[in-house]
């Protein structure tokens, strides 16, 4: 069961970093080079920096399963873990609002609120 869950937590992680790398280069930099995107806050730049953190946030999430596997098939998987785990995670998703958006994407205070008193 142990080598199943471990191979869930790889395959986790590993489709994460597929989904942003492979997104970046094939979706959204050809996205990005339309000239028709909607003008959020008077120009595309916020909505070009939303879509991408909004594209990069799946991965966090996949990292952060993949740590809940990888302590599942380790057998140490408990209550604090997993809160743990899981306020980690939303910490980082918090900071890709943060970074990309440059704040103006409030999302990342809610994230921050939701992962702080776990992490």
């Amino acid at each position: 069961m142990k080598e199943f869950l471990y191979l869930a937590a790889f395959l986790a992680v590993a489709l994460g970093i597929a989904h942003s790398v492979l997104g970046e280069r094939y979706i959204l930099v050809r996205l990005f080079r339309r000239d028709n995107l909607p003008k959020l806050f008077g120009s595309p730049e916020f909505t070009t920096r939303t879509l991408r953190f909004a594209w990069h946030i799946t991965t966090v999430a996949w990292f952060g399963f993949g740590a809940l596997l990888l302590h599942a098939g380790r057998g140490d998987l408990a209550t604090s873990g997993t809160l743990q785990i899981i306020g980690i995670t939303f910490i980082f998703s918090g900071l890709l609002p943060l970074f990309i958006t440059r704040g103006k994407h409030l999302s990342w205070l809610v994230l921050f609120a939701i992962g702080g008193p776990q992490a």
